[in-house]
């Protein structure tokens, strides 16, 4: 096949380029000018504009630092004449304690001194009547005076002395309000600190209950932390959880809980069985049992004895002579019957005692079932509590 001659390429010729419309046109060339100065004005105009809001701002931002600096001093200001304030007020409230006190012991002193000499002069009344009566006296209790507590006292207080203790209290924490005369001016003073007064009981009456919110709170807490250590206690002794939270201790187990029959026996019974006493026990047992081999080994039947001398031994006057061999297979025969007597009562024993093995494994199981039974209920019960 002949190949295809690749194609010839063009020769570009290279001319002058275009001018631009009105390049030379000085009406052109005026119109971009005005328009270059017009877009500098206009920029001009954003810079000086966008000046003028950013010193405003600058100025208000120094103006809201004034404030905020003048404002800071003046809190800090009130805050220390408030401190000053408190500071004179717990003065001023330890000082009126004080006083308070010392006024309380005064008076009580005065009460005391007046209840002296009414007791002096009621003795010195029993004395000058005894004078004039007989020689003898029977001692009676003094009602009021001698012999009876302070509780007592105050039980056998009349409604007049009871009424003039409370207004001697009600004299003590509610002043009279002297206002005669006042003023407008004092009378807002007056009930500014009156205002003030009531704040002031509120507040402590806000802080006191709140305190004993938190200690109930606290108790609350502090109980919940008992039990639980209680009941802890508890499962590690091997008894209910709730054993040793209750008001009273747990109570004894004094029979078992396998026992469906009623129990008729009384408390020192009971209480007996949890007293030991195991080897008296075993000890009535086994005299039990040897009382039963006696008895056994004393009823059997006894061999006779031999010949001697031609003449059966304990032989009485006038009794029969026995036949020579008679005597001898007696004898096998008793031997071989308490042969027999003693397989059967061996047999027996081993029939027993094999029942009794049984019996025990049985209850040995039941016992190991009801314990993992109680094991499981204790791990669901903990699992339950820790959730």
């Amino acid at each position: 096949m002949k190949s295809t001659p690749a194609p010839r390429r063009r020769r570009l010729s290279r001319k002058p380029a275009r001018r631009r419309k009105g390049e030379g046109d000085p009406e052109f060339i005026k119109r971009q000018d005005q328009k270059r100065s017009d877009l500098d004005d206009q920029l001009k105009e954003y810079i000086t504009e966008w000046r003028k809001q950013r010193s405003k701002e600058e100025d208000e931002l120094k103006k809201l630092k004034e404030k905020q600096a003048k404002r800071k001093v003046t809190r800090a200001e009130e805050e220390q004449k408030m401190a000053q304030r408190k500071k004179e007020e717990e003065e001023r409230r330890v000082r009126e304690a004080e006083e308070k006190k010392q006024r309380e012991i005064e008076e009580k002193r005065m009460r005391l001194e007046e209840a002296e000499k009414k007791r002096q002069a009621m003795l010195q009344a029993m004395k000058d009547k005894d004078k004039k009566g007989p020689n003898f006296t029977i001692a009676k209790k003094d009602a009021g005076v001698l012999g009876l507590s302070s509780a007592a006292m105050e039980r056998n207080k009349t409604k007049e002395q009871l009424e003039e203790e409370k207004k001697i209290s009600l004299s003590f924490r509610i002043k009279p309000l002297a206002i005669e005369g006042f003023g407008e001016a004092k009378l807002r003073e007056k009930a500014q600190e009156l205002w003030e007064l009531i704040v002031k009981l509120e507040t402590e009456k806000y802080d006191l209950e709140e305190r004993q919110k938190r200690q109930d709170y606290d108790l609350k807490e502090l109980k919940e932390r008992q039990k639980q250590q209680l009941r802890h206690k508890a499962l590690k002794k091997g008894l209910d959880p709730e054993a040793l939270t209750g008001k009273y201790p747990p109570k004894i187990q004094v029979a078992s809980k396998y026992e469906r029959r009623v129990d008729t026996r009384s408390y020192d019974d009971k209480k007996k069985l949890f007293e030991g006493g195991w080897d008296e026990i075993s000890k009535d047992s086994s005299e039990k049992i040897w009382n039963e081999k006696k008895e056994q080994y004393t009823g059997r039947q006894k061999s006779k004895l031999p010949k001697w001398f031609g003449e059966r031994p304990g032989k009485k006057a006038g009794e029969p002579e026995t036949p020579e061999g008679e005597e001898d297979a007696k004898a096998d025969e008793d031997i071989v019957e308490d042969d027999e007597e003693v397989e059967e009562e061996v047999v027996e024993e081993e029939d027993e005692e094999a029942e009794e093995d049984e019996e025990e494994e049985e209850e040995e199981e039941e016992e190991e079932e009801e314990e993992e039974e109680e094991e499981e209920e204790e791990e669901e019960e903990e699992e339950e509590e820790e959730e």
